[in-house]
């Protein structure tokens, strides 16, 4: 699949693969997984575990960047983060949200995961972290 990105990345990041889930849509590029989740659902390990095991099966053993574009109000469970951490291809994680309370809430969750991370306002700076990452121009 190459489908047009719906986040404006540029054409070099094909859109690879839209998965349409109970949580919400996952789109996979090359190495970058931005997840929409719908309003209101709880993102935990026992929601999204056959979620992540479709994922990961579509990614291979290429190392990839997870990114939690906050556009809806959803609950996550930050003590499943030590389970993403265990995946040994996943480079860091980035969360979308551009209000204040959403970022205090992200602060927090990054207590709970032991790889980069990072809060931004938008798709354009979660993509440049991202891309930093992936290609050592940030390190952990």
């Amino acid at each position: 699949m190459n489908a047009t990105s719906p986040h404006n990345f540029p054409a070099s990041v094909p859109l690879r693969h839209v998965m349409e889930t109970e949580l919400g849509m996952v789109y996979f590029y090359d190495n970058i997984v931005v997840v929409e989740a719908y309003e209101g659902v709880t993102v935990s390990y026992s929601t999204g575990f056959s979620i992540l095991i479709k994922g990961l099966q579509k990614l291979g053993t290429r190392p990839w960047v997870y990114i939690a574009n906050r556009i809806n109000s959803y609950s996550v469970n930050p003590n499943d983060y030590k389970y993403l951490e265990k995946i040994p291809t996943l480079q860091g994680l980035v969360i979308i949200t551009p209000d204040e309370l959403g970022k205090k809430n992200a602060a927090l969750e990054a207590n709970f995961f032991n790889k980069p991370f990072t809060v931004v306002d938008d798709l354009a700076s979660a993509y440049n972290f991202a891309q930093g990452l992936l290609n050592g121009n940030i390190s952990t």
